[in-house]
């Protein structure tokens, strides 16, 4: 194997490792979900659901932007495909930042809000 196979194909895992990701955390999350539903208060278990669903997406998405990267510049180096690749990356990132406004009801930029800050 040559140098650019090598990179080709750790482009691959590491989106492999995304899907995985995704895959697994929507499992664990409706798992926790289905166990939960009915001991939680209402509409708890389902913000959890949605938070926990929300944040797995979010690091799927990660993996899979960073192998794009690392196929896309070392193996496949033109213009068209570089072109290609900030494409997918910008709707990856948009989907990324909405996500996490989902789940966190706040931008990725903006400053966290302690409890103790909130309740003085």
């Amino acid at each position: 194997m040559d140098f650019e196979n090598v990179i080709s194909v750790a482009g691959y895992g590491i989106e492999s490792i995304g899907v995985l990701v995704i895959v697994a955390g929507s499992a664990l999350s409706s798992f926790r979900f289905v166990s939960h539903y009915w001991k939680e208060p209402e509409g708890f278990a389902y913000r959890i659901y949605r938070r926990q669903l929300g944040r797995s997406i979010i690091l799927g998405l990660e993996f899979l932007i960073a192998g794009d990267i690392i196929r896309t510049v070392v193996v496949a180096d033109t213009l068209i495909n570089i072109t290609i690749l900030g494409l997918i990356i910008l709707i990856r990132t948009f989907l990324s930042f909405t996500l996490h406004l989902e789940v966190e009801g706040r931008w990725p930029w903006s400053e966290v809000k302690d409890d103790a800050t909130i309740q003085k």
